[in-house]
């Protein structure tokens, strides 16, 4: 199989941190669909990345349906809860680190337009969305070890690739001094290969 994406991208990054923790093989096909000779949009008709492309040419993409394709796919450590409320809660953690993205990405993406252009109050909406967020995560992570259960889940992975995010792109949002222990999480995730491998950069 082949995954389409970007390294700038938290969504890709995700499935990347997916396909490593449940060590499946893979190519990795760089392709952005901001560039103008860019494949995505034939592969997605959306124009996101990631695109998972499967042995047999077909193609699945938003990162929660491809995560869970993959988990699905290899049995070996299972990152979500096969069924009822267990399978919920990490769900859930996914859908709000994943709105947090959502948030985060716009604000960024809002900033980069050119003067005349760009919307302060759009950005200011997106930012609240993405403190508030954080601060939600902080609460509801409280002193356990991990988002669910514990063991890694895909919680943690999605949680951590928005960490991740706003570090990069919204730095001055200083989430590590305020919410320590959502720091002490992304550290403690940092220490395993597939997130330390995969920080995204420009």
């Amino acid at each position: 199989m082949k995954l389409i994406g970007s390294l700038t991208s938290p969504y890709v990054r995700k499935i990347r941190i997916v396909l490593a923790e449940k060590k499946i093989d893979y190519d990795f096909v760089l392709d952005s669909p901001w560039a103008e000779d860019t494949g995505v949009t034939a592969l997605n008709p959306l124009g996101k990345v990631p695109v998972l492309v499967l042995d047999d040419e077909s193609t699945l993409y938003d990162s929660r349906v491809i995560a869970e394709y993959l988990d699905t796919v290899a049995p070996n450590n299972r990152l979500i809860p096969a069924s009822g409320r267990e399978r919920i809660s990490v769900k859930r953690w996914e859908a709000l680190a994943d709105g947090v993205l959502d948030a985060a990405v716009a604000a960024f993406l809002e900033s980069r337009r050119p003067d005349g252009e760009r919307s302060p109050s759009w950005i200011a909406r997106q930012r609240g969305k993405t403190t508030q967020a954080l601060k939600v995560m902080s609460d509801e992570l409280g002193d356990q070890a991990w988002c669910h259960g514990n063991s890694l889940s895909l919680a943690d992975i999605a949680v951590g690739c928005a960490l991740g995010y706003i570090s990069f792109r919204l730095a001055d949002i200083r989430w590590r001094d305020e919410y320590p222990n959502l720091s002490n999480l992304y550290e403690k995730l940092m220490q395993r290969p597939a997130f330390a491998e995969t920080v995204p950069q420009d």
